[in-house]
């Protein structure tokens, strides 16, 4: 087995690697070279490939402690094609020592509830946490997301829908950041909603965050206490300040007031998440054919979010040939209808009809189109 130390190879040297180490070469470049070809012998790497990872590995210690890495691997679950793949993307993994490194870290996410396929998906999706000190980084991550979310249930949760949480000093960049949330006035069943769903956003440098919050309350005049708080954090950390500009000017060229803009924005943020030919489009329809007043669609902001195409028009060519019937004895709004499920509106509004106006129930069927 190949084994470096020093100035130079020591050995008992695989015939391969004996003849195909010039003795020029520094020791450095026999290590690479050694290492291109124990990865295409053991673990299938092309010669680009074999050549790639080991320019990311100043020294490759031996082929038995490699050897003893793969092993572990597979007995942990992972198949040739998986180790294959988390050696390409950390290959300094092959100089890991297993009893002392892999092994206690593999073991704390055991401990934490996961089973060993979801420890072997878990480092497939994230390779890189195995190279995270333990008592440094994964430890005291893993403690900070149990003191935010209260059981191992919802970390393991957490690690499942984004594992490169794991990659991240989280005492460091997430905690600051929760700290700062409090201060707002967010509960912790708000925040730890928040690490669910966008954990992304709080491991976010806590500067930007602010900014952040402060539009919210500045621009989108979205209380902190307010139930869409967190729903406004969201669409400004998506948007440039650019692009939310351009979107109220689309509003106001249709023309609504500042006033509309916001009392929309308040009741439903991510109206503002539809690109601008959307929302002009979707103005367009509702304001100039059929009539409706800027006050009414931002006090009904639901309105806008759904497709036209798919949904508003087939479903409003239905109702307007109803009424026009006098079929409909209740005063039916469009946006009520628009609301329901596709099973209850064809159940009240097209199934019904379907002897005495088959018109209405083909068109609708066949292409959800308009009513002849």
């Amino acid at each position: 087995m190949l084994k470096l130390c020093g100035n130079g190879v020591k050995s008992t040297l695989p015939l391969y690697f004996r003849y195909c180490l010039p003795y020029s070469t520094s020791t450095t470049e026999r290590a690479s070279h050694c290492m291109e070809i124990y990865l295409v012998n053991s673990l299938g790497f092309s010669r680009e490939e074999a050549a790639s990872a080991s320019t990311k590995v100043r020294h490759f210690k031996s082929t038995e402690a490699a050897n003893s890495v793969i092993n572990f691997f597979k007995r942990a679950g992972l198949d040739k094609a998986q180790i294959k793949n988390l050696i390409t993307l950390v290959p300094k993994l092959l100089n890991c020592k297993v009893d002392k490194t892999l092994k206690p870290k593999i073991r704390i996410f055991q401990d934490l509830g996961l089973s060993n396929i979801e420890v072997v998906d878990l480092i497939a999706g994230n390779p890189t946490v195995l190279t995270r000190g333990l008592d440094t980084h994964i430890a005291p991550s893993i403690k900070l997301l149990k003191s935010i979310l209260g059981t191992d249930e919802t970390v393991v949760k957490v690690f499942k829908r984004s594992p490169w949480l794991l990659s991240c000093n989280l005492p460091k960049r997430m905690q600051p950041n929760v700290v700062l949330l409090q201060s707002y006035g967010l509960s912790s069943e708000r925040i730890q909603n928040l690490v669910v769903q966008r954990p992304r956003f709080l491991a976010q440098d806590s500067k930007w965050i602010e900014g952040v919050l402060a539009r919210v309350e500045e621009k989108l005049r979205i209380p902190r206490d307010a139930s869409m708080f967190l729903s406004g954090v969201y669409l400004v950390s998506s948007l440039s300040e650019k692009s939310l500009e351009s979107k109220y000017q689309v509003f106001k060229s249709f023309g609504w007031t500042e006033s509309e803009v916001t009392t929309m924005v308040s009741k439903l943020p991510f109206s503002l998440k539809l690109s601008e030919a959307t929302i002009s489009s979707r103005l367009n329809f509702f304001m100039n054919e059929l009539d409706y007043e800027p006050g009414y669609l931002a006090s009904h902001p639901r309105i806008l979010m759904y497709s036209l195409e798919k949904r508003v028009l087939p479903r409003n060519s239905v109702l307007q040939a109803l009424k026009e019937r006098k079929l409909i004895k209740t005063k039916t709004s469009l946006y009520v209808v628009v609301g329901l499920k596709e099973s209850q509106f064809f159940t009240e509004f097209v199934l019904p009809y379907k002897d005495e106006l088959p018109q209405i129930y083909e068109s609708y069927i066949n292409n959800k189109t308009g009513i002849c």
